[in-house]
């Protein structure tokens, strides 16, 4: 008898953590980052979203093969393998930056749809705070999974905004490649806030924690690596695939937002913008109405794919650190600490909005301690993943280690340039 040929999983199907970590990259907050600095400086920037490509895919991978190795989360392994103080420092500065994060997300989602329906941009925030809430408590992850999977396409908005206004793409490539780099601090500023946009602890935590949730999934066969190493080879391309269709996916969206502001706005002498909404405003005008309806549209869907990534992230490293059960696929009663800090981290992001908090300082603080957090997270993530004794057999190859290595250097750097650049 001949032997059974097996299937190919088809491309769709084996896209999964990578893919959504990556498109929650281009959260609302994101968006408003590349929408400042591409109404700031117009084409000069867009080779930092270049820059930061590889970088990305590299830390990324790296932490879904922690995840897919060992079993455990990044918390749970800085807290196994680290004193405790280490990880709950370094998980702490990443709860607290979520929270900023959330809240202003999920504001941006309710002021974009005031801007397109009319009405309380405040009950609209409220109302997606708690829809994202509801699905992420009462909604089985395997089942949640497919829907943060579609809503990746709501991405595609700002692709499609680029086709409805004229592109002069000889200065974008001269943008690109041959960059009129400005020396001053606010430049400087602007490079690390695409750096740090790009490469942010949240995401660290979450590409490797849902690769833990597929390993305890019980409906398929994988194990940790450890433990079942034969299964390596196709875990490690699987995730090679979904890593750098994910990270590639998030930095062409980045690429077209810039560009978009930057032809749009910069060019129309509209250099200073707040916020996304303020972004999508800015564009009704000049752009004409598809464009700004697009623009706005994407926002709401590109936040209720950020808001559980951000919430979950947070509530993966609080209860990891604390030695407690965590995953969105267990029950509320199974995984307490794990849903009392989800449920808390959006509720408080949520109220955050009904005071009279800035939120664009409270934005401006959150990438602050992003930036202070991601440079020592990612050095213990590198020595976690080039640690025999923890990965095995799966210890990180050279071009990971290298890449791994410089993405951690330029983040420190990026941190140094903000406090050097600081006030002024």
């Amino acid at each position: 008898m001949p032997k059974a040929v097996k299937k190919k999983t088809p491309i769709w199907r084996r896209l999964s953590a990578g893919l959504i970590t990556g498109a929650a990259d281009d959260d609302p907050s994101g968006i408003a980052t590349y929408s400042q600095v591409g109404a700031a400086y117009g084409y000069a920037t867009l080779w930092s979203v270049l820059l930061a490509l590889p970088l990305m895919i590299a830390i990324q991978t790296i932490c879904a093969r922690i995840g897919r190795v060992t079993g455990a989360g990044i918390g749970a392994n800085l807290r196994k393998h680290y004193p405790h103080g280490l990880a709950y420092s370094l998980v702490f500065a990443l709860l607290i930056a979520n929270v900023i994060n959330l809240a202003a997300d999920i504001g941006a989602m309710g002021s974009a749809l005031k801007l397109l329906i009319g009405g309380p941009a405040l009950m609209y925030t409220a109302a997606f705070a708690l829809l994202s809430l509801v699905l992420q408590v009462f909604v089985p992850f395997s089942y949640y999974s497919p829907i943060l999977k579609v809503l990746t396409l709501s991405l595609l908005a700002y692709v499609a905004t680029v086709f409805a206004i004229k592109v002069p793409w000889d200065e974008v490539a001269k943008g690109v490649f041959f960059p009129r780099i400005v020396f001053d601090a606010k430049y400087a500023v602007a490079i690390v806030a695409v750096m740090g946009t790009t490469i942010s602890p949240y995401l660290f935590f979450w590409q490797a924690a849902q690769e833990v949730e597929e390993v305890r999934d019980t409906s398929n066969e994988r194990k940790p690596l450890k433990s079942k190493p034969r299964q390596g080879p196709d875990a490690l391309q699987r995730i090679g695939v979904d890593t750098i269709s994910g990270m590639f996916f998030s930095q062409i969206v980045a690429f077209f937002i810039i560009v978009t502001t930057a032809v749009v706005l910069h060019a129309h002498g509209i250099t200073n913008i707040n916020s996304s909404a303020q972004a999508a405003t800015a564009l009704r005008p000049l752009a004409g109405p598809f464009a700004f309806t697009v623009f706005a549209a994407g926002i709401i869907g590109t936040g209720l794919l950020a808001v559980p990534v951000l919430a979950g992230s947070a509530a993966y490293g609080v209860a990891d650190a604390l030695g407690n059960p965590s995953g969105l696929e267990r029950k509320p009663h199974q995984a307490k600490v794990f849903y009392a800090v989800l449920i808390v981290a959006s509720i408080v992001g949520m109220a955050l909005n009904f005071t009279a908090i800035d939120p664009i300082k409270a934005l401006y603080w959150s990438a602050v301690i992003n930036g202070v957090a991601a440079a020592p997270i990612m050095v213990v993530i590198m020595l976690l993943g080039t640690n025999r004794r923890i990965m095995g057999t799966f210890v990180l190859p050279p071009w990971l280690k290298i890449l791994g290595w410089i993405a951690t250097l330029v983040m420190a750097a990026a941190a140094i340039i903000m406090f050097a650049t600081w006030g002024k």
